[in-house]
């Protein structure tokens, strides 16, 4: 749980970073990419290939893919098309994606996990409901397709943590991740990309070396870890934490109109459903 809330509150801020100085000023590829780039370089040089099983290495390298290359294509070209708004209102939906695949991973069905990501996302929309724009289709199926790829790529990595157990550090085996993102990103950015929508000002390569390093190398690491040591339905339920606290912080620096009463019953339901997977964890465990 504490890596998870650690990379709540920096995703948190670094999402206010995306909205306030790169949505519509820089190339959504080019981000993407340099993000990628930046964590490579502190990844890979301590990456071990000898001894780690092929099979990890593979799939570590879809997860980047997924959860990184494509989610993060979608998200910031979602941008383009949403406000700050409606793009965290369509991104509640994420708990439910990892409730439901870790099921069908598991060949299995548990409504508890199910229960508390429907209560997360009932508390997140809560919070985030807001005057949808009349051209929000497009955005809306890019943040659906972003929302299942983040939730499949890290319960697909929790599944293959605990498949390929080995000797050697986690922190060690995840710099495939940064490969498969960068087998996504680059190509965009190659053929779509905008050479003339690069950052420039020193605040949004400030924001590009921030969300490189922290959000994305630091970040993924750490939700992924995080993601390891919790049940699929904390690990739902807590893909929403970041819309309140998200909200906080947007409105302490940038002193955006903010309804405190919905914030607060929608967060207190995020919680809540914190409560309703550690509890309906310990009741599936007594059952089976």
């Amino acid at each position: 749980m504490p890596y998870l809330l650690f990379v709540t509150l920096l995703w948190a801020v670094s999402f206010n970073l995306i909205g306030v100085y790169l949505a519509g000023a820089v190339d959504s590829y080019f981000a993407v990419l340099t993000r990628v780039l930046l964590a490579g370089l502190i990844f890979l040089p301590m990456t071990r290939w000898r001894g780690v099983a092929p099979g990890f290495i593979a799939g570590v390298t879809v997860v980047g893919m997924l959860q990184f290359g494509v989610t993060y294509l979608c998200l910031y070209l979602s941008f383009n098309v949403l406000t700050v708004a409606e793009v965290l209102l369509f991104t509640v939906l994420t708990p439910l994606h990892v409730a439901l695949i870790d099921d069908v991973l598991n060949r299995r069905f548990n409504p508890w996990a199910l229960l508390a990501a429907a209560v997360a996302v009932f508390g997140a929309g809560l919070i985030r409901y807001d005057d949808l724009s009349s051209d929000f289709l497009g955005g809306f199926l890019l943040l659906q397709l972003a929302n299942f790829t983040f939730a499949a790529g890290q319960v697909g990595y929790k599944h293959l943590a605990a498949r390929y157990q080995s000797q050697i550090p986690l922190h060690r085996r995840f710099g495939y991740f940064f490969i498969g993102a960068l087998l996504v990103v680059l190509p965009a950015w190659l053929v779509l990309g905008d050479p003339e929508r690069l950052p420039t000002t020193s605040t949004q390569w400030g924001v590009l070396f921030w969300m490189g390093v922290l959000a994305t190398a630091l970040g993924q690491f750490c939700w992924n870890k995080g993601a390891t040591l919790v049940n699929a339905g904390t690990l739902a339920v807590m893909n929403n934490l970041s819309v309140p606290v998200g909200l906080i912080i947007n409105f302490l620096v940038w002193g955006s109109e903010t309804r405190f009463d919905l914030l607060l019953i929608g967060g207190s339901l995020i919680l809540a459903s914190l409560w309703i997977s550690r509890n309906g964890q310990a009741r599936h465990a007594s059952a089976s």
